[in-house]
């Protein structure tokens, strides 16, 4: 059971048509264009896919359409619910289509105890034996914060390879990549902290922002891995104002915005979610004339 979630893992949007049915000519066109600016893994289904709002019948053609795409990059799909039982079903149809590993939101609403969060991972575990399974955490949409403390118990659990770090708390981060067990791996979940985050020991991202600038991106990643400091940084530096425009809605808001001004789909979102105001589309067309000197890009 091995996965190498190194490097940059683009949480992948779900476009949709006028009518609110998937885009799937879109969201194929999305998945070469982040292949083509060198992302290490595809995680389609995540929150930027707006995995709550996609039916079930739907899950099945998404993944199919990604495995497709992937030009043999992982594809780790996420598969998170706060009801076990549903989480268990979405985490073996994603094995059984092919899919390279899942990505499992703590439950949300429930507030589970950390004995709750061990059982409910361990069942997941059981359910998809020899499954790589990524522990996400993300406080701010689940009311939720799985301490390095509980975390160490999830480590216990040999499925559970990773953790996306989304807590914002950079304190937090430094200590899980302290005390990380060998073989486990710490991802940044924040485009914005994904720097500093490698500093303290993280050794990939699962951005927002790869979505729309993957190329520039992946550079910014491979420097900082490699030790180029200057680099890292100058690029850092170039996306950040980028960075913090696709956050100025709740995401996916901002970032369906900017894939329309970059014509890889629609700025079409399914309720309860609605589409950009006009000053998050203004800010945003600066933000992507700033991240590419000047040009925004064209002819993808």
């Amino acid at each position: 059971m091995t996965l190498d979630l190194s490097g940059l893992a683009v949480a992948l949007a779900t476009p949709f048509l006028a009518d609110g049915e998937v885009d799937f000519p879109a969201f194929r066109k999305l998945v070469r264009h982040v292949i083509a600016g060198g992302v290490d893994t595809l995680i389609p289904l995540g929150t930027t896919g707006e995995a709550t709002t996609i039916l079930d019948a739907e899950r099945d053609a998404i993944i199919a359409a990604c495995l497709e795409e992937s030009s043999g990059r992982p594809v780790v799909v996420g598969t998170g619910h706060n009801s076990t039982r549903e989480t268990v079903a979405m985490t073996r149809r994603a094995q059984a289509l092919g899919a390279a590993g899942a990505l499992v939101v703590t439950p949300y609403y429930n507030k589970p105890t950390p004995e709750g969060l061990v059982a409910h991972y361990a069942a997941i575990a059981e359910a998809a034996p020899g499954f790589p399974l990524i522990a996400y955490n993300v406080p701010g949409r689940t009311g939720l914060n799985v301490t390095p403390t509980v975390l160490a118990k999830l480590w216990a659990n040999p499925q559970v390879v990773a953790v996306k770090e989304s807590s914002g708390n950079l304190a937090q981060i430094a200590e899980v990549a302290r005390t990380l067990p060998r073989g486990k791996t710490l991802l940044s979940g924040d485009d914005n902290l994904a720097l500093a985050s490698l500093a303290v020991g993280a050794t990939g991202l699962v951005s927002v922002l790869g979505n729309v600038l993957p190329r520039e991106l992946s550079a910014m990643i491979a420097a900082a891995r490699k030790g180029d400091h200057a680099e890292a940084l100058r690029l850092h530096q170039q996306l950040i104002p980028l960075m913090d425009a696709l956050f100025l809605e709740s995401n996916p808001i901002p970032l369906k915005a900017a894939l329309k001004l970059l014509g890889l789909g629609g700025d079409g979102l399914r309720l309860p979610l609605v589409p950009a105001s006009a000053s998050t589309r203004t800010r945003l067309a600066e933000a992507l004339c700033l991240a590419t000197e000047g040009t925004i890009p064209g002819g993808l």
